[in-house]
């Protein structure tokens, strides 16, 4: 399966997008409730971690756990992925991408992350040495990534068998419980790795319109 480039410069800017500075960061992408964002916080002190959640409801309740467990490097983002990535991260600034139990999208495999043109992008935004954490109780998925990673991107990963007690966020509980094979890849980008995107300086708010005009 060949991958076409994806259109970076026609993401529209997120509503109410705010500039980020250029440090390192980690990202999750899909934080839910925000269980494994305030987990990882905690464990991390000194790390800065934005957790993007698109549904509002969910990343009110991200918003208020936070209120209650007070992290200060955690950066709760209420926004779709793809145009809040563009227009905020920098070329290599991200440590850790976190991917965990996204829609499977049974019935639009070209939504899957590892099929889309946008992971590309998303490689761009990832240091040397960084990994993307990629999560899913269902087996086929992860298969399916796998054979994207060594035929497509020709990355190198490790495949872990998730704990039965492991419990960082609310969809891996319930998986776990049923007794659901969950499990992970861990995918490390190599120092000379590059894409298409590595000069590519984020949009910070700017439509396509207005860089045209600048």
């Amino acid at each position: 399966m060949s991958i076409r480039q994806f259109q970076a410069h026609r993401m529209q800017a997120p509503r109410d997008f705010a500039v980020i500075p250029n440090t390192p960061i980690c990202v999750e992408i899909g934080a839910g409730k925000g269980k494994h964002a305030l987990l990882f916080t905690g464990q991390n002190p000194q790390t800065t971690l934005y957790a993007i959640e698109r549904t509002k409801e969910k990343f009110l309740a991200m918003q208020k756990q936070h209120q209650l467990e007070v992290r200060e490097h955690l950066y709760p983002i209420h926004a779709d992925a793809l145009p809040w990535i563009v227009h905020a991260l920098f070329p290599a600034q991200v440590e850790q991408f976190f991917i965990l139990y996204p829609n499977p999208e049974p019935h639009n495999p070209a939504q899957r992350w590892l099929n889309m043109p946008f992971f590309e992008f998303l490689l761009s935004r990832l240091r040397p040495n960084g990994t993307i954490t990629l999560a899913s109780n269902i087996p086929s998925y992860i298969d399916e990534a796998e054979q994207q990673l060594i035929h497509v991107w020709k990355l190198p990963y490790e495949k872990q068998k998730i704990a039965a007690d492991s419990a960082r966020t609310h969809f891996e509980i319930k998986y776990l419980e049923r007794g659901e094979p969950c499990q992970q890849l861990v995918i490390t980008k190599p120092v000379a790795y590059s894409t298409r995107f590595d000069d590519f300086a984020p949009l910070q708010g700017k439509n396509e319109q207005e860089q045209h005009e600048v």
